[in-house]
């Protein structure tokens, strides 16, 4: 695991993996930053404070991210729900957001609407919803008005709820999400700098 760190910090920090290599070593020792920078320049090769404790930096970002792996792995193992491809695709992500993204849809859950919804037997009719092939909606959402479900509203309303939390816990549409966010913020931006006044 060190090695992928001095790798990562190394490509991160544009900085060569050697000297990185050199100076966790004694960071890991003990020594403070400004002591290595002063006292160990042959070690480092000339690394300076502000270099050095970037490095410090991404090695404590990188060691918690690895701790956070461990127990997001052994979460989703206790589901018995951890394939192999997930947990490679976990164990080489050193991206926390994408990490999140995998875990999100194993992560024990509060008791959300789309939960409750469920309890309620809500869950097929949003896969009929989610399906849009349903040429007689009304008829098949009479089915559902039962027990807790007291009128069609609130059972479209169920099914939506459900039909959310399935969107949100999909890693592509959340990334196609992300995508479409930043592109409208650049446009935006570029709007606000196009008309005179607007900051």
């Amino acid at each position: 695991m060190t090695n992928v760190f001095h790798t990562l910090i190394a490509r991160f920090l544009q900085i060569p993996e050697g000297q990185v290599e050199r100076t966790i070593g004694l960071l890991n020792e003990g020594a403070t930053i400004p002591f290595i920078s002063r006292y160990r320049k042959e070690v480092t090769g000339g690394l300076d404070e502000v270099q050095i404790g970037a490095i410090k930096d991404q090695l404590d970002k990188l060691t918690e991210l690895s701790k956070r792996k461990e127990t997001i792995l052994a979460t989703i193992e206790e589901q018995e729900k951890l394939t192999p491809e997930l947990r490679k695709r976990i164990e080489e992500s050193w991206d926390s957001t994408e990490i999140e993204d995998l875990y999100l849809p194993y992560k024990p859950k509060r008791v959300t609407k789309a939960e409750i919804a469920r309890r309620k037997g809500l869950e097929p009719l949003a896969k009929i919803v989610m399906m849009q092939n349903e040429n007689n909606l009304s008829a098949r959402i009479k089915s559902f008005i039962k027990g807790e479900v007291k009128n069609a509203e609130e059972a479209l309303q169920g099914a939506r709820d459900i039909i959310a939390e399935w969107i949100n816990e999909n890693e592509s549409a959340r990334n196609t999400v992300r995508h479409d966010h930043i592109q409208s913020d650049q446009g935006e931006r570029r709007g606000r700098r196009q008309i005179p006044g607007l900051l």
